[in-house]
């Protein structure tokens, strides 16, 4: 049965509890670091908590010295599901927004090393900004989308979503395996080669096809 998706998904930013997030994820991505292709999708967990829009600065915190970008398309669950096949997944999709996944690649050094949590590197206050809303209907394919990402107006990443490893309806089917996905919530799908650390005094610019736009000034806390 088809999903009634809600027009409160607009507010995804103060109604959702929680944010899944899928590391390494662009073919592209795993050919320029030489890794192993993922046989399942990669997922941790941000808390909302980390969410910013436009017209805040992202603010470093003291205790990490490498944070980097990575843009995003975000995916906004729709209604409650929980076991979703792959075939009606995109039933339980309300909309999708442009987001940053901002990552203390310091501290997932160190925790890679350890097998450690990414909590604290993925999930600091503003490490998670997102642009307004993008209705459902206004995204024909959620998979042929380019995305890029500026730094003081120089280009810095540059992708498509169809270099996607796992889909839409793969991340939201697996996910969905584990732990209910409710409506508001956030997936965010990866990002293209190219995530580089940024400083203080930095403005980032990025994009979604002709869907959204968003710039950011970093500062120090």
């Amino acid at each position: 049965m088809a999903c009634q998706r809600n027009q409160d998904t607009a507010n995804f930013v103060h109604n959702g509890k929680k944010i899944v997030g899928v590391a390494l994820n662009y073919m592209c991505a795993v050919n320029a670091r030489k890794v192993p292709v993922p046989t399942v999708p990669l997922v941790f967990l941000k808390p909302t908590s980390s969410y910013i829009r436009e017209g805040y600065p992202i603010i470093l915190p003291k205790v990490f010295n490498k944070v980097a970008y990575e843009v995003e398309l975000g995916v906004v669950i729709g209604s409650r599901c929980k076991n979703v096949s792959k075939e009606h997944a995109m039933e339980y999709v309300g909309g999708y927004c442009l987001a940053l996944d901002l990552t203390a690649q310091c501290n997932l050094t160190a925790a890679r090393a350890t097998g450690g949590p990414w909590t604290l590197g993925k999930g600091f206050d503003t490490a998670t900004p997102v642009s307004s809303f993008i209705p459902f209907d206004a995204v024909k394919d959620p998979h042929t989308l380019p995305l890029w990402l500026k730094v003081n107006g120089d280009l810095k990443q540059s992708g498509c979503t169809a270099d996607l490893i796992f889909k839409v309806p793969d991340i939201i089917s697996y996910v969905s395996k584990y732990m209910t996905l409710e409506e508001n919530d956030l997936i965010l799908t990866g990002t293209p080669h190219g995530s580089e650390p940024f400083k203080a005094g930095d403005v980032i610019e990025c994009g979604l096809a002709d869907l959204a736009t968003m710039s950011f000034k970093v500062c120090n806390e």
